[in-house]
């Protein structure tokens, strides 16, 4: 080990070093022979998220820089680097850190103890902690230069401890109008955006659509969640929204920043049209799932971490008093409520009563399977949308599902929003028609059905039709085949 080694690690610090020179310190006195050396684990949040690992030796502090932070578990394994060893009297455990690599920042003691040493070699320590919130078998192995991993060889010290899921969908729910028994539910905002599950260990945050496609890079600003949590180990799940000049929720700006496939159109787009991703369940906490609880205990939970930041929030849930709200939401143009039973679990993939979607205004996803040429200015391009539903649902068994035409939407398009639109349109193109029923325009042209979007109408026709619809964008995390008609009824 670079620095120091298991005979002399004062001795080779100080050979390396002229201190008539230079300014830094040469070191404390060796320790009393029966007193336990000490062990840090400072939280560094530098330019990059880091914990500090540090081994009281001889009067050196020997430190490596662990990425992801110290393993909980056995069967993770984290990468740390080895770094300059500095004398304790370098400020002791809670001095200033030395600029590089893996220095600056803020660092805040996370954890620190005592520790029994069982080997000390070039390539391999092996350590028994004794700290506040670590207890347990370490070994640092290096693999090479400075490249080191750390492996906790005992048991989980939480003998409860679950593993971190890693792919949820989220629990839905059913539309409806609002419940009788409103004082047993909880109403939440129905957010205009992209539903979301984030995925936070080791201070780094992975996102993930709905229909569980990839959100990471497409949204960067929420991804600094990961940071700000630390060493909280969470499942959350929440909407990804982008707010209008009035501070609503609006999906046609969100539009912006789907489909982006290009690092520099990302950050461009994350200046111009910020997302807010508005956390409102907890899934998942330092080892234990918490979908087993009653809602109530969540957003306890949820509440304690204190998730407010430039770009995410923890939304407020009204008990009861469902009517007085929708009222409100009505009168300021938003989408709607979410009513959700005080006693529910979290049930990830299904859809029941137990979450009730409230709709102040309607709304529709539908899937594209054709358009029709424009006329006048438009001529050259896109004149409407042609727009269908699936007859039955996934979660209904039995028949063959059966692609319904919807009617057509032509409005709420935007020029540059149509030549973009030509091109999906042009990829996707078809011969024959994906309807099995209805009546299609007959200067139709088809698509494959794979494309859903969000319309806003009037109400639905009695021949099966939305009746003066207006686009609103785009929903690449929904799947297709799980488009149909909504109908609400009084829960």
């Amino acid at each position: 080990m670079e620095g120091v080694t298991d005979a002399e690690p004062l001795a080779t610090y100080k050979e390396k070093r002229d201190f008539a020179r230079t300014p830094e310190p040469a070191g404390g006195p060796e320790p009393e022979r029966d007193e336990a050396p000490r062990f840090v684990v400072q939280e560094h949040h530098a330019t990059a998220l880091h914990w500090d690992f540090r081994l009281e030796r001889a009067g050196v502090l020997v430190s490596w820089a662990v990425p992801k932070g110290i393993p909980a578990d056995p069967k993770t394994n984290h990468r740390a680097v080895h770094v300059e060893d500095h004398p304790l009297e370098y400020g002791g455990f809670e001095g200033t850190i030395p600029e590089g690599e893996y220095g600056a920042g803020d660092v805040t003691i996370w954890d620190h103890g005592t520790y029994e040493c069982e080997k000390f070699r070039e390539d391999e320590v092996m350590v028994v902690l004794h700290g506040d919130r670590v207890q347990g078998k370490y070994v640092l192995f290096r693999t090479d230069g400075k490249n080191w991993m750390i492996h906790r060889m005992d048991p989980p010290q939480d003998a409860a401890r679950e593993p971190m899921p890693r792919r949820l969908a989220p629990m839905l729910a059913k539309l409806s109008g609002l419940p009788r028994n409103e004082d047993e539910y909880a109403f939440e905002l129905k957010w205009d955006g992209v539903r979301a599950i984030a995925y936070v260990e080791g201070g780094r945050c992975r996102l993930e659509s709905r229909n569980l496609l990839e959100l990471t890079k497409q949204f960067p600003e929420v991804t600094r969640l990961g940071a700000t949590l630390g060493s909280v180990e969470a499942v959350l799940d929440g909407e990804i929204v982008a707010l209008d000049a009035q501070g609503r929720p609006s999906f046609e700006r969100l539009q912006n920043r789907l489909g982006l496939t290009s690092d520099a159109q990302v950050r461009r787009r994350a200046k111009d049209t910020p997302a807010t991703y508005q956390v409102f369940d907890l899934l998942y906490l330092n080892g234990h799932t918490t979908m087993g609880l009653t809602y109530r205990e969540r957003r306890r939970l949820l509440e304690a971490l204190e998730l407010a930041g430039p770009a995410w929030a923890t939304p407020a849930y009204h008990l009861g008093d469902g009517h007085a709200l929708l009222d409100v939401v009505r009168s300021q143009g938003l989408e709607g409520l979410v009513a959700k039973r005080l006693d529910s679990q979290y049930l990830s993939g299904k859809r029941t009563p137990a979450w009730l979607k409230i709709k102040a205004t309607r709304s529709q996803e539908l899937v594209v399977g054709g358009w029709t040429p424009g006329e006048g200015a438009r001529a050259s391009t896109i004149g409407a949308l042609l727009l269908g539903c699936y007859d039955r649902g996934r979660d209904e068994p039995g028949g063959p599902q059966r692609f319904v035409y919807a009617g057509k939407v032509g409005t709420g398009f935007t020029d540059a929003f149509l030549v973009k639109l030509a091109a999906q349109l042009r990829a996707l193109a078809r011969e024959r028609s994906p309807f099995d029923e209805g009546d299609v325009p007959p200067n139709a042209r088809f698509v494959e059905p794979r494309l859903v979007a969000e319309v806003a109408f009037a109400e639905w026709t009695s021949g099966g039709s939305v009746r003066h619809p207006s686009f609103k964008g785009f929903r690449p995390d929904k799947d297709p085949r799980e488009v149909v008609r909504e109908e609400a009824a009084e829960a």
